[in-house]
């Protein structure tokens, strides 16, 4: 289900009554992924086999030797052929790329010349010969039937990927996909030929109309859009490429806030949280950081109706099917380490694995799952192509840095005692006044105000405290009374 707000788009996607993904669009110029650009090579890092384009973002893009290596450079050279990253790209190189990953941090967006353009059934790749089925199509002979559709369709020189979607789907269907596909890749071209450099030549589709692309299918029983004329563009466009699917479109027309109408407001302010819950009792904790995310498993309040296996069992399962959800809940990418419950059993251990592997398979995005390391962690890791949903909707904390930790009562209350010896000297007053939060308050008075009467006594001035609750633990206030 879709809402469009003057400001935003935020769409959720909903499976066997339960959140799976959330998305948010704030401005379509921000979107970089799917854009092909015509930039400019920035400088050669030869150390690094790779280079910085200029692709008029705010930051350059990076595009490793592996992305600037053309499929037929590869297909006259043996496999293992790498060259110097100046033998293919010199400074000042004009340059066609495609980012395929948003700025992470401190990094810019990683581009490729490895130019793709997905469509509603398959993805055409102009610069590859190859021909590929989906692995989600797992009937051997409906991916033989797509396979030489694929074949027939396409020219020596071009390759495409029969997208899930295409699962039998007449081939008049993909191939009308296909041809409008080719007339956008010219279309590239030409504008490609009179621009100035850098420049925007293609941007991909905006939220909405991407989800339509990529998921809507006979296996989406609604897709509710809030707004009018979003809801009357996408049934225009589905008219034309899937007319047997604008029955399953639905316009959202009631006054209550369609994300509180369908109970997803709450799920999406979890998604938000640290911990996370499990019907079990048990709970999974979530840390992420820059270089990689922990997952770590408990059981909580959970404590089993037979032996202590068995309840390991079951919170791993239980916790196993959740993860996977999570992952694609937050869009979390790069390196995942999650810490199961230990389990002494061989076989229990390939069962919770194997659940998590097949819970995986629903995710549209890429992931592989390497296994148990020798102290039991599983390592895995996911495709990171966006911003994941925390850094979207969060802002790292102005007082701990995203530490998630500030300065104890104990040190506020003795960094206050330091600052007061700092004046006590000063006779031009005889009292101080100070304010600060309840907490800090507390142990600067002391029990039965102990530690206050110890401080008047060495400072030899009278003390008047306030606790006030709208102060953060870090700020307080020290004034002189005369």
């Amino acid at each position: 289900m879709v809402h469009v707000a003057d400001q935003e788009t935020r769409a959720a996607v909903i499976e066997d009554e339960r959140l799976v993904e959330f998305h948010v669009e704030r401005n379509i110029d921000d979107q970089l992924v799917g854009n092909i650009y015509v930039g400019k090579v920035a400088n050669v890092l030869p150390g690094m086999q790779a280079a910085f384009v200029d692709i008029g973002a705010e930051k350059n893009a990076f595009l490793y030797i592996d992305d600037a290596i053309t499929p037929k450079e590869y297909e006259v050279h043996d496999k293992d052929w790498k060259p110097n990253i100046r033998e293919i790209l010199r400074q000042g190189q004009e340059i066609l790329v495609q980012v395929k990953k948003e700025a992470f941090g401190n990094k810019g967006p990683r581009v490729t010349t490895h130019i793709s353009l997905p469509g509603r059934y398959l993805v055409y790749m102009p610069m590859v010969n190859y021909v590929g089925v989906s692995r989600k199509i797992t009937n051997e002979e409906e991916r033989l039937r797509l396979k030489e559709i694929g074949e027939s369709i396409r020219s020596e020189e071009e390759g495409i990927i029969i997208r899930t979607v295409a699962e039998g789907v007449e081939a008049e269907y993909i191939l009308r996909d296909l041809q409008f596909l080719r007339t956008q890749w010219s279309r590239i071209q030409e504008k490609s030929k009179s621009i100035t450099i850098p420049s925007l030549i293609y941007r991909d589709l905006g939220l909405v109309p991407r989800l339509v692309r990529d998921l809507l299918s006979d296996e989406v029983k609604q897709f509710i859009i809030d707004d009018g004329p979003t809801f009357r563009r996408i049934k225009e466009a589905i008219q034309f490429s899937a007319p047997e699917l604008t029955e399953r479109l639905y316009l959202y027309t009631d006054k209550e806030y369609i994300f509180d109408a369908f109970h997803i407001q709450g799920e999406i302010e979890k998604a938000l949280k640290r911990k996370v819950w499990l019907k079990s009792g048990g709970y999974l904790m979530i840390d992420q950081t820059e270089a990689l995310t922990v997952i770590d498993v408990n059981t909580g309040k959970f404590t089993g109706h037979s032996n202590l296996e068995d309840t390991v069992l079951k919170t791993n399962i239980e916790a196993a099917v959740e993860i996977a959800r999570q992952l694609r809940l937050r869009d979390i990418g790069g390196i995942i380490i999650i810490d199961f419950i230990d389990m002494k059993e061989e076989n229990h251990r390939e069962k919770v694995l194997q659940i998590l592997q097949e819970e995986m398979k629903k995710d549209r995005t890429k992931s592989n799952i390497l296994g148990l390391t020798q102290l039991g962690l599983v390592e895995m890791t996911r495709k990171k192509i966006r911003q994941n949903l925390g850094s979207i909707l969060l802002r790292t904390c102005p007082y701990c840095e995203g530490t998630g930790r500030v300065v104890s009562e104990e040190v506020m209350k003795e960094r206050i005692e330091r600052e007061m010896k700092t004046y006590q000297e000063h006779s031009t007053f005889h009292a101080f006044f100070i304010e600060a939060h309840p907490y800090v308050v507390s142990h600067l008075v002391g029990n039965n105000q102990e530690n206050l009467h110890r401080l008047e006594r060495e400072l030899g001035k009278k003390i008047t405290v306030k606790g006030n609750p709208n102060f953060h633990f870090h700020h307080y206030e020290i004034q002189f009374l005369t």
